[in-house]
């Protein structure tokens, strides 16, 4: 008897560590849809490798198309910003599906800038506030560099003025080539920038700059380690939360940077990311005076092609509460997308 009850004992306590097993076992997380992007025709000088598009933003009803090199395109003064009517991006969504859009040119009055800035490599990002305008600029004299900067558009919409001679540096938070602050932010206080490598790899705890409208930095911003490169964001929405592109291609893998990716191992990855090494998604956050989170919303990711035709996606908007508006610069080459919210 006394044999049996041991026995039975013994059973109950194997049970128990292997339901303890079961529990504690991670399970392969389910592979996540993926979402295609229709892409938005666009003729003229846009449409151009050259344009090199590295930001988009809104203002008022228009998309503006950020050229990383404005001075490329003929001007009254010193280059040309890109716009497009929200009404033409519906049009060719819904109604007139594939028709070009042809955008209409902003001439940009920033003298000498190219000279003022030491070893200028162009513009990165872009977002307004009424008719304020901030930009980051990337530079190379002997190390990266990357500049805070502001200006005004005209109430015609004709004309962006930079102020050349008003801009704070943006010291880079790793010495990466080619690597500074792409992404910018505005609050109705606040600018905010946050830099392109977050890597837990770095060995840094990520940060963000924030700074007030007249350029002087408040404060830095905690943020967290994020794998790959965060090449623009969308604004702040009713919730504090903001999305950004989360990109990485194949060729920049190397044997001193092949991580592990915690964000595709919580959530899984979609058919085309398990195949490629190319990593095109995007990423929500929030934003608080405290600093800067990832939200516990699923990744976008964007279906892919292939590692040869990665799309360097290089701005982001959200489009209404329909999904988002990307463009990548020359990578494959010039590229509008709309980026459909999942359902």
């Amino acid at each position: 008897m006394k044999k049996i009850k041991i026995l039975f004992i013994l059973m109950i306590i194997f049970s128990a560590c292997s339901s303890i097993r079961q529990v504690q076992k991670s399970e392969e997380p389910a592979v996540q849809v993926e979402v295609n992007v229709q892409y938005i025709t666009l003729e003229g000088a846009i449409s151009e490798p050259k344009a090199e598009i590295s930001g988009l933003a809104w203002y008022n009803d228009y998309l503006i198309l950020l050229p990383q090199y404005p001075h490329l395109f003929p001007s009254e003064y010193d280059g040309t910003f890109f716009a497009i009517p929200k009404g033409k991006i519906a049009e060719n969504l819904n109604e007139i599906p594939n028709t070009p859009i042809s955008p209409i040119p902003i001439n940009v009055k920033a003298p000498n800038l190219m000279n003022i800035i030491e070893g200028y490599e162009g513009f990165e990002s872009i977002a307004f506030y009424e008719n304020t305008v901030f930009f980051t600029v990337e530079s190379e004299p002997d190390a990266m560099m990357g500049y805070l900067m502001k200006g005004t558009i005209s109430d015609d919409m004709k004309t962006i003025t930079v102020d050349v001679d008003e801009r704070v540096e943006l010291p880079p938070r790793a010495p990466i080539e080619n690597a500074t602050d792409e992404t910018i932010i505005v609050t109705p206080d606040r600018v905010i920038t946050i830099y392109e490598w977050n890597s837990m790899l770095l060995e840094n705890q990520p940060y963000a700059y924030m700074f007030d409208h007249s350029l002087n930095l408040i404060d830095s911003l905690s943020m967290p380690y994020v794998e790959y490169r965060i090449t623009d964001a969308t604004q702040i929405d009713e919730n504090d939360n903001f999305w950004v592109i989360n990109y990485m291609w194949s060729g920049d893998y190397s044997k001193n940077y092949d991580p592990s990716d915690p964000i595709a191992e919580k959530y899984g990855k979609g058919s085309t990311h398990k195949n490629y090494k190319t990593v095109e998604r995007l990423l929500e956050f929030h934003f608080s005076p405290r600093g800067i989170s990832l939200v516990n919303t699923h990744p976008i990711q964007l279906k892919l092609t292939d590692d040869e035709n990665s799309r360097n996606w290089e701005g982001i908007v959200r489009y209404d509460d329909k999904g988002f508006l990307i463009v990548t610069d020359k990578f494959p080459r010039t590229l509008l997308g709309y980026v459909k919210y999942p359902e």
